[in-house]
Formats: C-alpha cells, sequence, structure tokens
C-alpha cells in the first residue's frame, strides 16, 4: 500500500508542474480536470500495484501447495493414504480370504488394460479393446483351473481373435489402416498386463500361495519406498535420463538395500525357507521391478502423457501401480517355484 501511496504523491506532484497557470489568473475548470485525472491516475497506479500484490500473493500460495508435494512429484499425503488403504486391504484379504484376491487382482487386471487400450486408442493406435480386455481375463482367470496350460491357451486364442478383430474391424470392402503395428501393440499389450499378472494366480496356488504373494508384494514395496527415499534425500546421478528424469542411481541402491533386507526377513519369518533365497529373490525382484518402471516411463513418453490414467489420487491409474509388480509375478513364481 505504500508503494502505492508514494505512486499516487508522484503523480499529483507531476501533474501540478506540468499544468500551467491560467491566463486571467482565476481558477480555470481545467486545473480540476487536471487534478481529478491524476488522482485517478494515482488510484489507477495503487490498483494496479494492489493486483501486483495479490498476483505475488496468490504465487506465494502456489508456492506452498507445490512445496506440499513430494520431491518426486507426488502429492505424498494422498499416495501414503491410497498405499496403506491398498495394502492393509490386501494383507487382510490373502490371510483371510486367499483366493478372493484372485478376483481383487483381475479387477485390477481388466482396468488396467482398459487405462492402456484408452491410451493408445487417443494416440491412434486403433488396438481392439473388447478382445483384450476380455481375453485378458481369460489368460488370468484360466490359470485357476487349468494352470500354465490355462494360461498359455487363452494367450494364444486372444492373440489370434485380436489379429482377426483388427483385420475386419472396418468391415469386409475396407483394408486396415496400420494392421501391422496395431496388432502388434495389441499382443503386447495382452504379454505386457494379463500374461505376467497371471503368475501371482500360479503363486497363489502353489502350497503356502497366499503368503508366496504377500513375500513378493512386500519386496515390492520394499524397491519402491526405499527408491523413493533414497532418491529423494540422495539421488544426484540419473540412471537413465533419456526415460526416467527422476530415477537416479542411488534409489536403485535405496531400493536393493530395502529389497534385499526385506527378502531375508519375509522368506525366513513367512517361509521358512533359506534366507540366501530372499537376497535372490530381492535382488532379482530390484531388477526387474525397475525395468517394469522403465518400460511404462518409456510408453508414457512416446504417447506424451504423465500418468495411464487417474483412479488412484497420488499414484496416477491403476497401471501405474502394477508397472513394476507385474514382471516381479513372474519372477517371484519363477524364483519360488525353483527353490522351495
Amino acid at each position: 500500500m505504500s508503494d502505492g501511496t508514494i505512486v499516487a504523491e508522484n503523480a499529483a506532484a507531476t501533474g501540478a508542474a506540468a499544468t500551467p497557470p491560467p491566463a486571467n489568473g482565476t481558477p480555470d475548470a481545467e486545473h480540476g480536470d487536471v487534478r481529478d485525472a491524476a488522482t485517478a491516475e494515482s488510484a489507477s497506479d495503487g490498483a494496479t500495484v494492489d493486483q501486483h500484490a495479490g498476483a505475488a500473493d496468490a504465487t506465494t500460495h502456489e508456492a506452498v501447495a507445490a512445496a506440499a508435494k513430494s520431491r518426486a512429484g507426488r502429492n505424498l499425503p494422498a499416495a501414503l493414504a491410497v498405499g496403506f488403504g491398498l495394502g492393509l486391504s490386501l494383507i487382510a484379504i490373502l490371510l483371510f480370504v486367499p483366493k478372493v484376491f484372485i478376483g481383487v487382482a483381475a479387477a485390477g487386471v481388466g482396468v488396467a488394460t482398459w487405462e492402456v487400450a484408452k491410451r493408445l486408442r487417443e494416440a491412434d493406435v486403433l488396438v481392439p479393446r473388447i478382445p483384450l480386455i476380455v481375453g485378458g481375463q481369460a489368460v488370468f482367470w484360466l490359470g485357476w483351473p487349468w494352470g500354465a496350460s490355462g494360461v498359455a491357451g487363452a494367450f494364444a486364442a486372444t492373440a489370434l481373435v485380436c489379429m482377426v478383430w483388427r483385420l475386419f474391424d472396418h468391415g469386409l470392402q475396407t483394408a486396415p489402416r496400420n494392421f501391422l503395428r496395431d496388432t502388434a501393440i495389441a499382443i503386447f499389450t495382452l504379454a505386457w498386463i494379463p500374461l505376467l499378472a497371471s503368475f501371482a494366480t500360479l503363486l497363489l496356488l502353489e502350497p503356502d500361495g497366499n503368503l508366496r504373494v504377500l513375500t513378493f508384494m512386500i519386496l515390492v514395496v520394499c524397491s519402491d519406498v526405499g527408491g523413493y527415499v533414497a532418491g529423494v534425500l540422495f539421488g544426484r546421478h540419473p540412471m537413465v535420463p533419456s526415460i526416467s528424469p527422476k530415477k537416479s542411481w542411488e534409489g536403485f541402491g535405496g531400493s536393493l538395500v530395502f529389497s534385499v533386507i526385506g527378502g531375508l526377513l519375509t522368506v525366513t519369518l513367512l517361509l521358512d525357507a533359506n534366507s540366501m533365497i530372499g537376497v535372490v529373490l530381492g535382488i532379482g525382484l530390484v531388477l526387474v521391478a525397475t525395468v517394469g518402471d522403465l518400460i511404462e516411463s518409456q510408453i508414457k513418453r512416446e504417447l506424451g502423457i504423465k500418468d495411464m490414467g487417474t483412479l488412484l489420487p497420488g499414484h496416477g491409474g491403476i497401471m501405474d501401480r502394477l508397472d513394476s509388480m507385474l514382471p516381479s509375478a513372474f519372477v517371484s513364481w519363477l524364483v519360488l517355484s525353483t527353490f522351495l
């Protein structure tokens, strides 16, 4: 406000000095006009200063709101609330009603497939959504009654349906455009989401399968938390800046430490197995979880998007939470089935 007062006084003084006295020596209405104009100008200048002050206040509020977010770019309170809620729910399901996990995971796979197909079609990649979603559910569910044979059969059948669907989706009289690209990406999506996720079902069907699934999920969380904490606190050296600028070697080291410790504890305490299996599993999951995250980062970079969806506050979409878990499910099934 003091700035506005100074501007007003300067403007008034300037106006008075610049106005010549009346020729007849009597008060002239023009003087009143000039002084009124000077006053109006000063008020305008004061209003301008007030506007600048208001803009500065708004900028300050925005900066404070931005500071509430983490250095890694997440809305940390929302991310923690959603993460804890999902984690506790899945732990309760796995401990008390483990078969329900198949239905919950299948729903997540369906939503993630829909998110990816939607984003691809927005980029003019016409993947067949209905075969992908329905066939993806078949890939995931058929592992329950028929194991790996059911998964493989459903995957092959769905891939074939996607090819035929895309071949004739514009009718018999019109040749498809970008057929090879679209069908290849559709089959990639089928392998990326439902096929890799189906190994969680196969893992659940093993002896103590609910504890095996819980072990792999705990290790993925350990990798994520370790990478996040170490990256925020110590991250200085970008890992692959051309793909994921925020991922650092320090964060990778944090993921490795947390995941190995988590592997030692979970494999020993939950599975009552050799602790060295936990070390192997912890290292393996850090590697594939990191690669899974980078794969999705590159896909989003090519599509020009930040997140696959908006369903989970602070996280993005369902696919943004599954990116590291999908390859981890396969590696967990492979390691635990081999050594236990």
